[in-house]
């Protein structure tokens, strides 16, 4: 604010309101006329610097612009020359490719006049074939014409003779050659089946025991022996009845002996006496029931021996019954040879004969340990025991395969499969060797067997037994069944039999055994 307004204002103060309106209405205009003017200068200088900046802007647009230009430029150029060059080089290549055009041209005009040339040769050559063909052909029937009205025979007779003179000559070069053949094939054969029994006997070697017809019952004291007598020897006579063995006593300290052909009777005879020893209590009614409970108390363990047998031999899947019937084998002998140990042995020859072989060593060791179950069902009739173990193994649900090769291993039933001769064999193998067998032995318990079934036809009798080494046969019959007079005339009638069917020697006693019980109780 200027010197000149601030007067003014102070006049306007002191003169009054009126004064001060048009004081302050003078400074508004003079003060809009100022700020008139200010903006019209500033306008100005607005306008000139626009102005600056538009041709400044106008300058640098065209120099852009003329970059611009001279970049299009450039770049059409180097376009241009790189499409002239990609030109230049495809001309190059459409001109080698011209040049080998004409040189394959040239290659195939060349070819074909060599080829005319060799087809030429060639048509040439074959003229000069054809003219010697036609003169070989003319020699031919020249030389055939000759050879006929030499022979006397035409071409086919001709061509007859000597297709039979080469067909004759064949048949034997090759009959020599499968004379040959045959020969090598025997000799590998021997050897290779000699070299499989030698290894199954090698790798299974065991002692043979031969069966005996004893067994000797140790005693705690020597006055035992009056307990199992008993008095007017009634224990023993019971004890022999009832178990169907001669016990013997003699002079011998401290033992009895208890003699039977049977193995099983006897294992019977020999588990009682020794529990009466052991018990003390030895009475006709005390035997009777101690008897019976063994004979219960083996068929179990002979249960349980089978169950084992079959757990070492590695086996599975055998029905309980067929395991009694292999614990029985135990107790029963072919030829001396104990029928357990026969069966077990065979079951692991089988074995290693098919592992040698490379067949399934499992199915052979069943079959070879199952051969002859048979005979603890039917062993009075040597030689059926191969159908009936058959019979039994399908009954017990064994493999056809395991049932045919039971069934064929004495070649009963024809051999269908490897697994039945190899059983055969392994059988073979542990039957034969030296010291398995008696034929004596067998011989001697046939007889017994045959002495016992010959009793047991006669409809009276209840049990037989053959004791004394067949020099006497104990028979006892029903109560019911024959009286006492009746009982002399069966003895009579078994010992005629005995004469008129069966050989032996010395005499046989004929014991007929007939008892009467009486049972009561008391209430």
């Amino acid at each position: 604010m200027d010197v000149l307004s601030i007067i003014i204002i102070i006049i306007a103060g002191l003169a009054g309101t009126g004064a001060g309106i048009f004081l302050g209405t003078f400074l508004s205009r003079r003060k809009n006329r100022k700020n008139i003017q200010k903006a019209g200068e500033d306008a100005k200088s607005l306008v000139e610097d626009a102005k600056k900046e538009a041709e400044s802007t106008l300058q640098k647009a065209a120099i852009e612009k003329n970059e611009l230009i001279l970049k299009a430029k450039t770049k059409v150029e180097k376009d241009n020359k790189k499409t002239q060059k990609t030109l230049r080089e495809k001309e190059k290549r459409i001109t080698r490719r011209e040049k080998k055009l004409e040189k394959l041209e040239n290659n195939l005009e060349n070819r074909k006049r060599k080829l005319k040339s060799k087809e030429q040769s060639i048509s040439d050559k074959e003229k000069q074939v054809n003219q010697q063909l036609d003169e070989s052909e003319q020699k031919l029937k020249k030389v055939k014409s000759e050879l006929e009205n030499i022979t006397g025979m035409n071409k086919q007779e001709a061509l007859k003779a000597l297709e039979d003179k080469v067909i004759s000559e064949a048949r034997n070069c090759a009959a020599q050659d499968i004379e040959k053949i045959e020969e090598e094939t025997n000799e590998k054969i021997d050897r290779l089946v000699k070299n499989i029994i030698i290894t199954s006997i090698q790798r299974y070697a065991s002692d043979y025991i031969s069966e005996r017809t004893v067994s000797v019952i140790p005693l705690p004291k020597d006055d035992m022996k009056g307990r199992i007598i008993g008095r007017e020897g009634r224990n023993i006579r019971v004890f022999e009845a009832v178990t169907g063995v001669d016990v013997i006593i003699d002079d011998t300290p401290e033992a009895v002996v208890l003699s039977s052909f049977n193995p099983v009777r006897r294992e019977i005879a020999k588990m009682a006496l020794e529990r009466l020893i052991a018990d003390g209590r030895i009475h006709p009614t005390r035997i009777e029931n101690i008897v019976e409970k063994c004979e219960n108390d083996l068929n179990a363990k002979c249960k349980k021996e089978g169950e084992q047998i079959v757990f070492d031999m590695g086996l599975q899947k055998i029905h309980p019954g067929l395991l009694y019937h292999i614990g029985t084998l135990k107790y029963r002998s072919s030829y001396g040879q104990n029928l357990l140990k026969h069966s077990i042995e065979t079951g692991y020859i089988a074995g290693v004969i098919a592992s040698e072989l490379n067949i399934g060593t499992k199915n052979a060791r069943r079959a070879g340990l199952l051969h002859d179950i048979g005979k603890t069902v039917n062993h009075k009739k040597e030689g059926s025991h191969a159908a009936v173990g058959a019979i039994l193994a399908k009954k017990y649900g064994e493999s056809p395969l395991i049932i045919q090769a039971i069934g064929s291993h004495h070649n009963e039933v024809e051999p269908q499969s490897l697994l039945d001769h190899i059983v055969q064999i392994a059988n073979q193998i542990s039957a034969q060797r030296p010291g398995a067998r008696k034929e004596d032995f067998a011989s001697y318990i046939q007889r017994l067997e045959d002495l016992e079934d010959l009793c047991k036809s006669f409809k009276q009798v209840k049990k037989a037994y053959a004791i004394q080494s067949g020099r006497e046969i104990r028979v006892m019959v029903e109560n019911r069944n024959v009286n006492d007079k009746g009982v002399l005339v069966l003895a009579k009638d078994i010992a005629a039999k005995i004469e008129n069917h069966l050989a032996y020697p010395g005499q046989i006693k004929v014991n007929v055994i007939r008892e009467t019980r009486a049972v009561d109780y008391a209430k």
